[in-house]
C-alpha cells in the first residue's frame, strides 16, 4: 500500500520540544517531497543512525505528541486499500486532528495554508492593430428560431424577431426541450393566415413554455477517513484514537483475570447471565450417591 506524506502547516522551523531521536527523524520527514513514501523501511534506509524498531517507536511517538497520523482510504477505482501518512510540523490536538480528516475526501493541504495564486495571462504591450470584426456565432435557440419558416413559411421571422425571441427560446432548450421539440411546439396546428410571425411565435413561446426540471440536490455522503493506530496499524475513527494509538499502545488494555475461576464462580456468573436475559434458573445436576 502506498504512502503519501503531507505537510500540513508551513511554520516551524525545529522540533526542539522532541527528544534528540524523535526531533532527527521529525526532520527526515519534513524533507520528504508531499506524496514521498514513508513506511518504516524506507524512513529507516534514509537515514544512517537508526533500525526499523527505533523508527517504529519513534513514529508512535511522534503521533503521540499530535505531530502525524495514518489513514487509509479506499481509491474511486481501486477496491484496494491505500494507507496514507499526514504529518504537521506544529504539534496538533486530538480534536484538530478529528475535524481535518473529516473535512473532505482528500484533505491534501492546511486550511491555514493560502491558496496558491494561478498564473496569469502574459500581456502583450505596444502598439496593436486596427480590431477585426469578427462574425458572432448564432445559439442553438437563434438557429431553431430562423428556421422556423424552412419548415413552414407562415412562420418566418426576421433577423431582428429572432434576436428578439432568442432568450424565450433558449429558456426552453435550458429546461431539456430539443430543437425537434421546440419545431413542433411552434409549428403545430397553425391558422391558415398569420398575420405577425414575430407575435405568434411569442405567444407560443410563452405560453407553451415546459415546466423547470426538478433539481433537488442529491445528498453527498459525507467521507471520514478510517484511521490506522501509528504502533501496529488497528483502524479506528479519528476519535477513537486518541494520539493516534489505540487502546493497547497507549498501554490501556482491559485488565485480565488473576486466575481461574472456580467452579462456585461460574456457576454464580452464568445464574447472574441468565437472570439478567429473562431465563429460568437453570437447576443444578446432582449426583447419585454411591451405593
Amino acid at each position: 500500500m502506498a504512502d503519501a506524506v503531507t505537510d500540513t502547516d508551513s511554520t516551524g522551523d525545529s522540533f526542539s520540544h522532541l527528544p534528540p531521536r524523535e526531533a532527527y527523524l521529525a526532520g527526515v520527514i519534513d524533507a520528504l517531497p508531499e506524496g514521498a513514501a514513508m513506511s518504516i523501511k524506507v524512513l529507516a534506509d534514509a537515514q544512517p543512525y537508526y533500525g526499523q524498531q527505533a523508527v517504529a517507536t519513534a513514529l508512535r511517538t511522534l503521533s503521540a505528541e499530535g505531530h502525524l497520523r495514518r489513514v487509509r482510504s479506499a481509491p474511486p477505482t481501486s477496491n484496494k486499500l491505500v494507507t496514507h501518512t499526514f504529518f504537521s510540523r506544529t504539534p496538533r490536538p486530538d480534536a484538530w486532528w478529528s475535524a481535518y480528516l473529516n473535512q473532505s475526501p482528500t484533505p491534501a493541504t492546511s486550511p491555514n495554508k493560502p491558496p496558491t495564486p494561478r498564473p496569469t495571462k502574459p500581456r502583450t504591450l505596444g502598439r496593436t492593430s486596427a480590431p477585426t470584426l469578427e462574425k458572432t456565432p448564432h445559439s442553438r435557440a437563434y438557429a431553431t428560431l430562423a428556421g422556423l419558416g424552412h419548415v413552414d413559411d407562415r412562420v418566418t421571422l426576421s433577423a431582428a424577431e429572432c434576436a428578439a425571441l432568442e432568450g424565450l427560446a433558449s429558456q426552453w432548450l435550458a429546461r431539456g426541450a430539443t430543437e425537434d421539440h421546440l419545431i413542433r411546439s411552434l409549428t403545430a396546428g397553425l391558422p391558415d393566415e398569420v398575420s405577425s410571425p414575430g407575435a405568434f411565435i411569442r405567444t407560443r413561446l410563452t405560453s407553451k413554455l415546459p415546466p423547470e426540471p426538478s433539481r433537488a440536490p442529491k445528498p453527498t455522503p459525507s467521507h471520514r477517513w478510517l484511521v490506522e493506530c501509528t504502533n501496529c496499524g488497528a483502524p479506528g475513527r479519528p476519535e477513537a484514537l486518541p494520539g493516534g494509538l489505540c487502546c493497547s499502545c497507549r498501554d490501556e488494555a482491559p485488565p485480565q483475570p488473576t486466575g481461574p475461576l472456580t467452579p462456585t464462580e461460574v456457576h454464580a456468573r452464568a445464574t447472574g447471565l441468565r437472570t439478567a436475559a429473562g431465563l429460568p434458573a437453570r437447576p443444578r445436576q446432582i449426583s447419585p450417591a454411591a451405593s
